[in-house]
C-alpha cells in the first residue's frame, strides 16, 4: 500500500547489472522482496502479464535509452481465456497493454529509482492480431524513448507485442511515473 509519503534514500543500483529476470524474480518484486520497500512493485498471481524478462539494458534499444524483451507463456488453461468470450476465446488486447506499463515501471525501479509505479497513459496502440488460446509465446519488446529521473520518475516507451513471431501490437508513448507521496497521483481520497 502506498504511504501518504515514501522515504526517498539514495538510489541504489545493485540490480543495474543484472540483465535478466525469472519469474520468480518478477513474483518477488511483486511483494516487494526484490527491490524492497518503499519501491515499485509488479502484480502478482493472474494479473503478472510477464513470465520472464531475457534482457534489459539501460543504455541499449533504438534511442540509446534502454531496452526490455520479455516474454509470456500462452497456455488454454489461463484465466482470460474462460471469460473473454465465451466460445470465441481471445487474450483482451488492454492485458498485453498493461504488460508493456509493468515493464517500463519494472525498468525504472531497476535503475534504482524510488516509489510506487503507476501507467500514465499510451499515445497511440494499433492491434493487428489476437491471442489465440493455440498461441505459444508473446514477446514484448520494448524501446526507451524517454527516461526522467529525479524528483520526478518517467518513463516513455515505444513497443511492440508479437505472437509466435508475428508482430501483432505496436504502441507509442507507453507511460509509467512513479510517486513518492499520493499527493502526487492526482487521485481523489
Amino acid at each position: 500500500m502506498l504511504k501518504k509519503e515514501l522515504q526517498n534514500p539514495p538510489l541504489d543500483r545493485s540490480l543495474i547489472h543484472k540483465h535478466s529476470f525469472s519469474k520468480k524474480d518478477l513474483q518477488d518484486c511483486g511483494t516487494g522482496k526484490l527491490f524492497g520497500p518503499g519501491r515499485a512493485q509488479l502484480p502478482i498471481n493472474k494479473m503478472l502479464m510477464v513470465d520472464r524478462i531475457l534482457d534489459i539494458t539501460e543504455d541499449g534499444g533504438k534511442y540509446g535509452k534502454g531496452k526490455i524483451l520479455a516474454e509470456l507463456d500462452i497456455d488454454p488453461s489461463l484465466w482470460f481465456f474462460k471469460c473473454h468470450f465465451i466460445s470465441d476465446p481471445v487474450m483482451p488486447g488492454c492485458l498485453g497493454l498493461d504488460a508493456l506499463w509493468q515493464l517500463v515501471g519494472f525498468f525504472l525501479a531497476w535503475k534504482g529509482n524510488w516509489g510506487a509505479g503507476r501507467a500514465l497513459g499510451c499515445r497511440k496502440v494499433d492491434f493487428r492480431g489476437q491471442v489465440l488460446p493455440s498461441a505459444k509465446k508473446l514477446l514484448f519488446d520494448i524501446d526507451l524513448k524517454r527516461v526522467r529521473e529525479g524528483k520526478t520518475v518517467l518513463g516513455v516507451a515505444n513497443a511492440t507485442v508479437a505472437v509466435d513471431g508475428t508482430t501483432i501490437y505496436t504502441a507509442e508513448g507507453v507511460k509509467v511515473g512513479l510517486f513518492t507521496s499520493i499527493d502526487d497521483l492526482g487521485l481523489a481520497r
